[in-house]
């Protein structure tokens, strides 16, 4: 794949045209006041996970609507009783679930708690998934995929739904006994990367203890643009829709716009560190410099980005994951 978007230099400073709605922190407040007032009901079950280094539980919890999610926790075996660790949230890419019990266990492996979220409605495209997605919007005239589910309205639209329940997955990792809820980390690859950005903005001044967030060839940024040069992935799955459904365009856009990572990014606080590959036709490098750009808002977020100059959506892999392990050290030191 060529570089297609624009040279490193532009999109160091490249904004997207993207503006908040003026009732974004009013939509989200009462979204989240309301999601709140479901009791949690974190339950955390031992497994066998057939490793002798990581103990895990098998987590359900109330997302949105009070709809069990499941989710893993793993903890290094190794650890000290009495000692509350850190604990990396991670979300998962586009069709996929949290995966086997013992499919991913890498935070754990580097000394972390490691909280991982099912995605409701995934888990059906490469990594297991065990969560439902109950909402009566999802049987809606939709293309196939997630991206138009719910587009109707705000209310209905299937990310408010993912959004609120990694909101919760946050609070349910805090509210184990051998996590320190003071010490949060977010993590994510493509859409878990975006959800990263979305969580990231929405705890802000709602939720304490988020420390760092870890987006990954974000996924879920720049709307508008993404959807007009995004060459493969989920966006096309916008544009396919509104192909038959012309006169959508504009009101779907109305309601991408609270779900946009860019309008939510600007109200971040933990320091963050991104990553964007400048081949990437997935998420294409434009997209994931607005929301960097735009990460914090007017506040002193301390933010840093790693440029993958000669990859595609794979972003940095193995490679940004020993970037963000210097970074988390340094950052816990």
């Amino acid at each position: 794949m060529p570089l297609f978007d624009l040279p490193l230099d532009q999109l160091r400073g490249y904004t997207s045209r993207v503006t908040p709605p003026a009732d974004l922190q009013d939509f989200w407040d009462t979204t989240l006041d309301e999601a709140r007032t479901v009791p949690l009901n974190a339950t955390f079950e031992p497994v066998e996970n057939h490793l002798s280094v990581i103990d895990t539980c098998d987590v359900t919890f109330a997302g949105y609507g009070g709809a069990p999610i499941k989710g893993w926790l793993h903890l290094p075996a190794n650890r000290r009783a009495g000692t509350r660790l850190p604990v990396v949230v991670q979300y998962i890419g586009y069709t996929g679930g949290r995966g086997l019990v013992n499919q991913d266990t890498k935070w754990a492996q580097a000394g972390y708690a490691h909280f991982i979220m099912d995605t409701r409605g995934q888990g059906y495209g490469g990594i297991l998934g065990e969560t439902a997605d109950p909402h009566p919007s999802a049987g809606e005239v939709a293309y196939s995929g997630l991206m138009t589910r719910g587009a109707g309205s705000r209310e209905d639209y299937y990310y408010r739904r993912v959004y609120v329940d990694a909101f919760r997955a946050v609070e349910a990792a805090q509210s184990h006994p051998e996590v320190d809820p003071s010490r949060v980390v977010l993590a994510g690859i493509s859409q878990g990367g975006g959800i990263v950005v979305a969580v990231s903005g929405l705890v802000a001044g709602r939720l304490d203890g988020v420390i760092a967030a870890l987006p990954d060839v974000p996924f879920l940024q720049d709307f508008p643009r993404s959807i007009d040069i995004a060459a493969r992935g989920p966006y096309p799955e916008i544009a396919a829709f509104l192909g038959r459904h012309r006169d959508r365009y504009e009101p779907m856009l109305a309601v991408l716009n609270y779900f946009d990572g860019v309008n939510l990014a600007r109200a971040a606080t933990a320091p963050a560190l991104y990553s964007v590959a400048q081949m990437d036709d997935v998420c294409p490098p434009s997209t994931v410099f607005a929301s960097f750009n735009a990460y914090g808002g007017d506040s002193a977020a301390q933010k840093d980005i790693e440029v993958y100059r000669f990859n595609n959506h794979e972003g940095g892999q193995e490679h940004h994951w020993i970037r963000q392990l210097q970074y988390l050290r340094e950052l816990l030191a």
